[in-house]
């Protein structure tokens, strides 16, 4: 059935980034459906960011039960859930029995060390001993995870952990100053790990506080995890509404939320920084 709009959309202002940013800063508080908005608007957000929550608390899973919510009909993998609540706008639940990824339940502690998990990182090593010094040195959760849930920012029903955006390389370089300039904090260093992309990088990010920016691992695309050979970037929830307030200051400040090309709208021309081919201005 077709909902009828009884209030004025301002369609001139969202599509003006002065205004909007300004109307934006405007709120002492952003919802989570502002800073999804905020980022498809001005960054031009392909996919939804996702919020990750993992779950230590009985109380805090049964709270999430009584809403709608959607379990794999397999086992699949940490990645897996993220995906179809980035594309699918899907609110996902996963506990040890759901997750079909042996590596993902040696991250997230729902598995202990073995030389399986060795033996399968031997194609990125040079010999066992340093794939078993690898595996070891990955980030792990602590222990006493129950169940993990994943869903498109606006539509979690939890207060998440961390928020999880697949982008493109450019976007991640606007994402990551806006961190380091909102959080003081120079330079940004992200962990990269082999094997690992999605369920580690979360975890290090949970585990650390600190934003992390890494390259999806070799299943990428024959995993249904990425479409274009875009990158990750995971954000502590805490940190999240400054970084995007920060977005929004500078797009208010400059014109528009570019840095290529500062003031213009993201993500300006893909030419040269100072080309002199493309200029205009008020005729005589």
């Amino acid at each position: 059935m077709r909902v009828e709009c009884t209030t004025d959309i301002p369609s001139e202002i969202l599509l003006n980034d002065i205004e909007f940013s300004e109307a934006m800063l405007s709120k002492k508080k952003l919802s989570k459906s502002d800073m999804v908005f905020v980022l498809r608007n001005l960054l031009r957000l392909k996919y939804y960011p996702v919020a990750v929550k993992f779950f230590y608390s009985e109380d805090e899973v049964s709270e999430f039960k009584k809403h709608g919510y959607k379990v794999g009909k397999l086992p699949y993998t940490f990645c897996h859930l993220s995906a179809v609540s980035r594309q699918s706008g899907e609110i996902v639940y996963a506990e040890k029995r759901n997750l079909g990824c042996s590596n993902a339940r040696y991250i997230l502690g729902w598995k202990d060390f073995d030389e399986t998990e060795v033996k399968s990182h031997k194609k990125y090593t040079r010999d066992l001993e340093q794939a078993e010094r690898f595996v070891r040195t990955k980030p792990r959760l602590p222990e006493g995870l129950l169940a993990i849930a994943t869903a498109p920012l606006h539509k979690a029903t939890f207060e998440p952990d961390l928020i999880h955006i697949i982008c493109d390389v450019l976007q991640s370089y606007h994402l990551y100053n806006d961190y380091a300039s909102a959080m003081d904090t120079h330079p940004v260093r992200p962990n990269l790990m082999m094997n690992s992309a999605v369920c580690g990088g979360a975890v290090w990010t949970y585990n650390n506080n600190k934003i992390n920016i890494v390259p999806m691992c070799s299943g990428s695309y024959t995993a249904g995890k990425t479409e274009q050979g875009e990158i990750n970037v995971f954000v502590p929830w805490e940190h999240f509404e400054p970084m995007i307030r920060r977005l929004l200051e500078r797009t208010a400040r400059d014109g528009g939320a570019s840095f290529p090309r500062t003031g213009e709208t993201y993500p300006g021309f893909d030419i040269c920084k100072l080309c002199n081919f493309l200029i205009f201005k008020e005729p005589q």
